[in-house]
């Protein structure tokens, strides 16, 4: 199941929005007065050296932090009021790959994606690279491939926003190419992709950048 245009129709207003965020660890601000609107269409890319923020930003984002000050809001309304609203619309992959070596890459998505058809799920897999390895159980697949088997989801979950945290990693050539473009018509098709990478897109995105008590938000190319 793939996103369409209706799926993914763009509302009034910003998508997601961060008012005044301030976090701090180990005595140390990461990032204060920082604030944004994203939109639907937009790729926005978190930059900044190791130990900036990054990953403090995307667990306040998915709610898994609460240690912070200031607002996150969905559509303009306080997150604590559109929690569920926004989780169903949320499709987020980790830095770490998230699947079940003791399953196949069928089982995996099958287990992931229940709403999705056997079909469509084969076609995801064909679409990553997988053909003929739908069978085999992932501890035997390459660390790249593991990855692909996260990213069929891409395919699979009409989601609106979409959190990727190095999706590149392990990932080879034609899978990078392949990956940009899943993102690029996800963004064209009205869908928010919010990601990290060490990777130069090849595309126009909004880079927040990271790493002083003056975070940066610029649009590059």
């Amino acid at each position: 199941m793939t996103q369409s245009t209706e799926q993914l129709a763009a509302t009034e207003g910003p998508l997601l929005s961060g008012r005044n965020l301030y976090c701090e660890r180990d005595d140390r601000v990461l990032f204060e007065n920082l604030s944004f609107d994203w939109n639907g269409g937009e790729i926005v890319r978190l930059a900044g050296p190791n130990g900036s923020g990054k990953s403090s930003l995307i667990r306040i984002l998915l709610g898994l932090s609460a240690s912070y000050e200031g607002d996150v809001l969905y559509q303009s309304l306080p997150m604590s009021q559109v929690r569920y609203e926004f989780r169903n619309e949320l499709l987020y992959l980790g830095h770490q790959v998230g699947i079940k070596t003791s399953l196949t890459p069928e089982e995996n998505l099958n287990w992931l994606c229940p709403e999705s058809s056997q079909k469509e799920i084969i076609n995801a897999l064909e679409k990553v690279g997988l053909t003929g390895f739908e069978d085999v159980l992932a501890h035997g697949l390459s660390a790249g491939q593991q990855r692909r088997v996260a990213l069929a989801r891409l395919y699979l979950q009409p989601k609106r926003i979409w959190v990727l945290d190095e999706p590149f990693t392990a990932i080879d050539i034609s899978g990078v190419e392949q990956l940009e473009q899943r993102i690029i018509e996800h963004a064209q098709q009205g869908g928010l992709v919010v990601l990290t990478t060490h990777h130069q897109l090849a595309v126009k995105v909004t880079e927040l950048i990271l790493g002083s008590t003056q975070s940066i938000q610029q649009e590059a190319i």
